[in-house]
């Protein structure tokens, strides 16, 4: 069930990006500015919800662009949208108490499986474009991996799709057909 006015984030988890955890890198740096530039962009052309996975890099970033937007427009909402249950049992201590603040900070928060199985991350990702007009994508441009996935998926259902590549900062808008 689409929802209007709605945008999906998908995008690499650290490891996948050229700099890997280190976010004061300049790539980081440069790429954290341009996606919230993205959904700035959105928001003031009428988005006002937002979904996240909530896998660390790209979809904590994007949850926390959003985060920051709400305190000036409040009629933005953040729907984190969860694999199941235990999405941030192996994460660190430090990226586990961001994920818990973001989450405290969320207007809605959906489990999509109870515990973790094979095929919950996929789940979740289809869940995301289901539920969205828009994808806003972090992508390298791998064939395979659930990014890569999560695009394709969005392509067939004709969502439109917004695709950063990390390395160079190029964005590609690209409208249904």
């Amino acid at each position: 069930m689409m929802i209007e006015n709605s945008c999906a984030f998908t995008g690499h988890r650290p490891q996948k990006l050229p700099w890997r955890y280190d976010e004061s890198a300049a790539g980081c740096v440069r790429l954290k500015a341009i996606l919230a530039e993205k959904i700035a962009e959105l928001a003031d052309a009428g988005t006002t919800t937002f979904l996240s996975g909530m896998a660390e890099g790209t979809d904590t970033w994007a949850a926390l662009a959003v985060l920051a937007l709400r305190e000036k427009n409040p009629a933005l909402k953040l729907h984190c949208v969860l694999p199941c249950k235990g999405q941030a049992d192996r994460w660190t201590a430090s990226a586990r108490a961001l994920y818990f603040s973001i989450l405290e900070q969320a207007d809605i928060v959906t489990y999509v499986g109870e515990d973790y199985h094979k095929d919950c991350m996929l789940e979740r990702n289809r869940y995301l474009v289901d539920h969205a007009a828009k994808l806003l994508a972090v992508y390298n441009g791998e064939r395979r991996g659930g990014t890569a996935m999560t695009i394709r998926y969005a392509r067939k259902l004709g969502r439109e799709t917004i695709i950063i590549d990390p390395s160079s900062g190029l964005v590609v808008h690209e409208k249904p057909l």
